[in-house]
């Protein structure tokens, strides 16, 4: 049996280039190690306008690497 809640405290260091082009990424992200088919269901986290955004389901942090900029919309 598969338990379907995943807590985790994990930090993801992004590019620019990893946000899409809203300026956020998404989790569950296959750049945290995760599946899609088995986590929480599917948020937008927007990075670009404060450089950081936690997920509220799993506590993911997302972060761009220092000195990056997004220049999308």
């Amino acid at each position: 049996m598969s338990n379907a809640t995943t807590t985790t405290s994990a930090s993801i260091e992004l590019l620019a280039k990893d946000l899409n082009e809203n300026g956020g990424v998404f989790c569950p992200s296959p750049k945290a190690g995760m599946q899609l088919w088995d986590n929480h269901p599917r948020v937008f986290l927007d990075v670009a306008h404060t450089g950081s955004a936690r997920c509220p389901y799993c506590g993911t942090a997302y972060h761009l690497r220092a000195g990056e900029v997004f220049r999308g919309h």
